[in-house]
């Protein structure tokens, strides 16, 4: 319960930040109009994410959704968990996607859905996809999906404003006065920065966290930690394109599958694999010890 209410604390101050840094930009951009056209965006994207976050992600991947008689293995397991958790059971779909990867989306609990790829399927064992399991449904449990996929729209939004003071009059607005150029200037570099950095702010820390629950969840924190060494490796084999739809969904995924390196890894939604496998075996111990 603490758990709960800190995130959501957190969620709310970083989503106000970010829904701040739209109306100051549209503001910048083009003054009054600008600043009302950004707010009433925002609220507006707000809304569609909530309802259709969930149909954005399933569609990026190809999701289909199985049934009990489609596959039995992998919904046995997802019930256990969901038992397990006390919680309703989600919907479950298969990606015709050859890399190794999983995620979880819906608004809540009792509208989440969960993905695994069917290359995830031929890779790991039934102890190491239980414990991958567990990782997502820690995300629906922690509130984690909502707040990822909002955030990166928001995200989004800012960039593109950012973006558009390029090809727009400083300020163009119908006010007299107009926005210092340095200002614009400032908007158009750090404005994108600033929605990156808050965006991986929110997507690293939750991801070391549905680590750990998940771990507790299927009660195998090496497990999850010898599935993320395998999908660590599909996914530097089979890196999916960056201009794909999934490129938008990549945060909500268990490992990063796009390619990420150089200068790009530093703005990656995903904490680094090595520190949180370190992070579960470290977890492993203390559960022995205890």
């Amino acid at each position: 319960m603490t758990r709960t209410l800190s995130n959501t604390v957190k969620t709310t101050v970083l989503l106000a930040v970010l829904t701040g840094l739209i109306v100051a930009v549209g503001g910048l951009v083009a003054g009054t109009t600008g600043l009302v056209i950004a707010a009433v965006l925002s609220l507006g994207l707000n809304a569609y994410l909530f309802f259709n976050s969930d149909k954005l992600a399933l569609r990026s991947m190809a999701s289909r959704q199985v049934s009990p008689q489609q596959a039995p293995e992998l919904y046995a397991v997802v019930a256990e968990l969901a038992q397990r958790a006390g919680q309703p059971m989600p919907r479950i779909y298969v990606s015709p996607v050859a890399q190794p990867n999983a995620f979880a989306t819906g608004r809540s609990p009792e509208h989440a859905a969960v993905a695994v790829t069917d290359g995830i399927l031929q890779v790991l064992n039934r102890r190491e996809l239980r414990a991958v399991l567990g990782h997502e449904l820690a995300h629906v449990y922690n509130r984690d999906i909502l707040t990822s996929s909002i955030a990166a729209g928001l995200a989004g939004i800012v960039t593109m404003l950012a973006n558009l003071a390029i090809f727009l009059p400083f300020g163009g607005s119908d006010d007299d006065d107009r926005p210092n150029p340095f200002a614009v200037l400032l908007t158009v570099l750090l404005a994108p920065v600033a929605a990156g950095l808050i965006q991986l702010a929110i997507s690293r820390s939750r991801e070391y966290q549905a680590d750990h629950d998940g771990a507790e969840l299927s009660g195998d924190p090496l497990a999850l930690a010898s599935a993320l060494a395998k999908i660590s490796r599909g996914t530097a084999a089979l890196p999916l394109p960056a201009e794909s739809g999934v490129a938008t969904q990549s945060h909500l995924m268990i490992a990063n599958p796009l390619n990420s390196r150089g200068v790009a890894a530093l703005f990656a939604t995903h904490p680094p694999m090595e520190e949180r496998i370190k992070r579960l075996q470290q977890q492993a111990t203390r559960s022995v010890a205890a």
